[in-house]
């Protein structure tokens, strides 16, 4: 195959690939840089040997993938809050030039709340999990991956789909948008009681600061306490914390990008952030606010201003 025949064949799968490192590491970063990486593997490969591009370059992304998990896995031991995925942040028209990313945000497994439960199970069950029923690879090279059996690879995909199936399926765009829009009305408002009416029962704040900026350090649970932080942030950093936010998609639904603020003489500086939701029964069930700047390599729109 001609180098220009391989780069084309490899452009045909690079939308799969980003989406396949995506979900398995929930980071944009790590996705892309193992997509290049296979790409360096390819030209060093006999391509003309390969009988089914799609499927070794999934596995070579996956195999990559799983050191990526590993490390972090081990990064999260020491890290400063709650971790979260990197959210994919995306215009509500649509990017303007094709990005790989675009079909990461079209895929109901990529949303936030799919992708916050991936980040709960282990590196090789993510991975047996991810590999198989998400992207049909055979679990005889899914043990070759993991380094393991055939037998273990299908436990841990099993184990693994319990615990995705036992979380709550979100709600639809048009409730999800009705619902964010009701919240984020009330708290310009400033009405506490308008706020705890825009909000489920159990509704919880996490947030991703990775100790580089406030937010909450530990989950926000309830919503009386969720509406008293809002509101109190908002208080502290006045009209500024509102002002200038930016409705984008976040991982595919409607969320925020707040572009920061250097402060004045009343209130402190903040730097720019993500948020993002999700909602059940018709009201705002979690807020996600990533504010780890190294963690918004994901945004395909006006960066959040430092």
């Amino acid at each position: 195959m001609t180098e220009s025949a391989l780069v084309d064949a490899f452009e045909t799968h690079r939308r799969h690939l980003v989406s396949v490192g995506y979900r398995m590491t929930g980071s944009v970063a790590d996705a892309e840089d193992a997509v290049q990486e296979s790409w360096l593997r390819l030209q060093d490969a006999d391509s003309d040997a390969i009988v089914d591009l799609r499927a070794w370059l999934t596995t070579v992304v996956g195999r990559l993938c799983v050191d990526h998990l590993r490390s972090a896995s081990v990064r999260r031991e020491s890290y400063v809050g709650q971790w979260l995925p990197e959210p994919v942040v995306t215009p509500l028209t649509g990017t303007a030039t094709a990005d790989p990313l675009d079909v990461v945000v079209r895929d109901e497994d990529a949303r936030l709340a799919a992708m916050v439960v991936l980040d709960a199970l282990g590196p090789d069950q993510r991975t047996a999990f991810v590999l198989h029923d998400g992207f049909g690879v055979p679990f005889d090279v899914i043990a070759g991956v993991l380094d393991t059996t055939v037998a273990n690879t299908r436990q841990l995909a099993s184990r693994a789909r319990r615990t995705v199936a036992a979380a709550d399926v979100p709600a639809d765009d048009p409730d999800h948008d009705i619902a964010v829009e009701r919240l984020v009305v009330a708290m310009a408002s400033g009405n506490l009681d308008a706020v705890l009416d825009a909000l489920h029962p159990n509704a919880l704040v996490i947030g991703d600061a990775g100790g580089t900026t406030r937010t909450a350090v530990n989950v926000v649970r309830g919503a009386d306490r969720f509406a008293r932080f809002f509101l109190g942030l908002i208080g502290r950093y006045g009209a500024a914390a509102l002002a200038g936010a930016e409705p984008v998609l976040v991982n595919g639904r409607l969320g925020f990008v707040l572009p920061g603020s250097p402060g004045d003489a009343t209130h402190p500086g903040f730097p720019g952030r993500v948020q993002g939701f999700t909602v059940r029964d018709g009201k705002v069930w979690a807020a996600y606010d990533f504010a780890n700047q190294s963690k918004l390599t994901g945004i395909r729109t006006s960066p959040p201003r430092r």
